[in-house]
């Protein structure tokens, strides 16, 4: 049945999307050109003309940026900074990104699983759980566009919806966007940043889905009062960070590369969007349900009255195909996701996704 492996498992681009001769090239030019200062301490909240190209896209000075070394790392320092100066219980979605989760656990930290739907998480959720008990949570986690695992997008008006709440509740909010460029169709949202205005709400993205995720850079767009507190943490935890891999970025952008490659990315994972989408009808009606995203990596896929975890473990042995069950994206011991999973369409060309399906759907019968 399986001659190659096949992963659905993996959420990061194929490397025939990663353009590393024009990338090697920019970090050879500005090591040439900016010399020893690239290679030595600097500011903890990274290098400068990238921090001001990315507050420029925001509307925000430059010092409410703070770079990291992905976006994961400025997940771990958010959580340590804001449950130490807000104690308190963690709202994620469910389901939510799992290395988030794990995250979270290492940190004890008591999370909540608020619902979401095909239109993103529900406002009516949110308010119920800040309405259970008296205490105030210390933050909400969401990834409201291109969701990872799920690929939903939260729609305009639950949007305005959710930032009335955090505005009401005085609720602190990390927007995580790695995948909100990544854009196959439909009209582009605003972020919760923005709607609300950047005093609750902390923006973050990375690099990895529209240049490379071998980087390592991602950013935070941070109120006013607490882009030092992170700058400083950056600098507790690494010193500094490394600027070569920054200033090639920044190089990359400057040379008006970053626009046509974030395009030529788009239109390849349209089309294994659209090649897993082709399969699935073909393969799996009947047999599954599963969303239809806008843009992202990943699409959810339900099949009723089946084990996902066990139906990934025979996948892996039996057809070598990989993808990750449901249940790793909810908190453990809640029984959820137990006949969900997530499917990346990221990683393989359309037709090993094409393959990838059919093995699949002989392993369902």
């Amino acid at each position: 049945m399986a001659e190659q492996p096949i992963s659905f498992a993996r959420g990061a681009p194929g490397l025939s999307l990663i353009p590393a001769e024009e990338l090697a090239d920019c970090a050879h030019a500005v090591a040439r050109r900016e010399g020893a200062k690239l290679f030595a301490y600097g500011p903890g909240g990274g290098y400068a003309p990238l921090r001001s190209w990315i507050a420029e896209r925001h509307g925000v000075e430059p010092r409410r940026v703070v770079l990291t070394v992905g976006g994961l790392q400025g997940f771990a320092f958010y959580v340590s900074e804001q449950l130490a100066h807000k104690p308190g219980r963690v709202l994620v979605e469910a389901p939510s990104y799992d290395r988030t989760l794990k995250i979270l656990a290492r940190h004890q930290a008591d999370v909540v699983a608020l619902g979401m739907d095909e239109e993103g998480l529900l406002p009516g959720a949110l308010k119920d759980e800040l309405d259970r008990i008296d205490d105030a949570p210390s933050f909400l986690y969401t990834i409201p566009t291109f969701q990872n695992p799920s690929g939903r997008t939260l729609s305009i008006d639950r949007r305005e919806q959710i930032v009335e709440i955090i505005r009401e509740r005085d609720l602190a909010v990390l927007e995580d966007d790695p995948y909100g460029l990544v854009r196959f169709e439909g009209d582009v949202a605003p972020s919760l940043f923005e709607l609300e205005g950047g005093s609750l709400v902390t923006h973050a993205s990375s690099f990895s889905k529209t240049a490379a995720p071998g980087l390592r850079t991602g950013y935070f767009v941070l109120p006013d009062d607490r882009a030092d507190v992170y700058e400083e943490h950056a600098v507790s935890t690494y010193i500094s960070p490394p600027f070569l891999v920054q200033a090639a970025i920044a190089e990359f952008i400057s040379r008006g590369s970053f626009e046509p490659n974030l395009a030529r990315i788009v239109s390849e994972l349209r089309s294994r969007r659209d090649a897993m989408l082709s399969a699935l009808d073909v393969q799996l009606a009947g047999k599954a349900s599963w969303n239809r995203p806008q843009g992202g990596y990943f699409l959810w896929l339900e099949v009723d009255g089946v084990d996902t975890s066990a139906l990934s473990a025979r996948a892996a042995e039996e057809a070598e195909l990989a993808f990750v069950p449901g249940r790793d994206f909810f908190p453990p011991g809640s029984g959820l996701g137990t006949s969900s999973a997530r499917f990346a369409f990221s990683f393989e060309p359309p037709e090993r996704i094409a393959e990838g399906i059919a093995r699949l759907s002989a392993l369902l019968g």
